[in-house]
């Protein structure tokens, strides 16, 4: 069954727009990354595993995604039912691992 929607909507650019401000060396890959994502319809986890194969997937539909191999990390939460991705956080590997290390 198809879905309703036709490509998936992202909320939360503005904190792409400060990452990749702070790290221009990512900014291709995240370009990249976005563009697919709007043009995406991503109905299960296993269609962005399909595309992204070292894509996390953790509860709460979170899916962290690695940027320029492992350099960095972009968090996400991707609501199936309604197309919506909505950015939760970029930054380094490093910074990640502090901000998770209770998880």
């Amino acid at each position: 069954m198809a879905p309703w929607f036709a490509v998936m909507r992202v909320v939360g650019r503005e904190k792409l727009a400060r990452f990749c401000s702070a790290h221009p060396e990512a900014r291709s890959w995240i370009a990249r990354w976005l563009g697919e994502a709007e043009a995406a319809t991503w109905e299960s986890p296993q269609v962005i595993r399909d595309r992204f194969p070292a894509a996390s997937f953790l509860a709460e539909n979170q899916v962290i995604f690695n940027v320029k191999g492992k350099s960095f990390r972009l968090e996400v939460v991707v609501a199936y039912r309604t197309g919506t991705v909505q950015v939760v956080w970029a930054g380094t590997h490093a910074q990640y691992d502090r901000r998770n290390a209770r998880r």
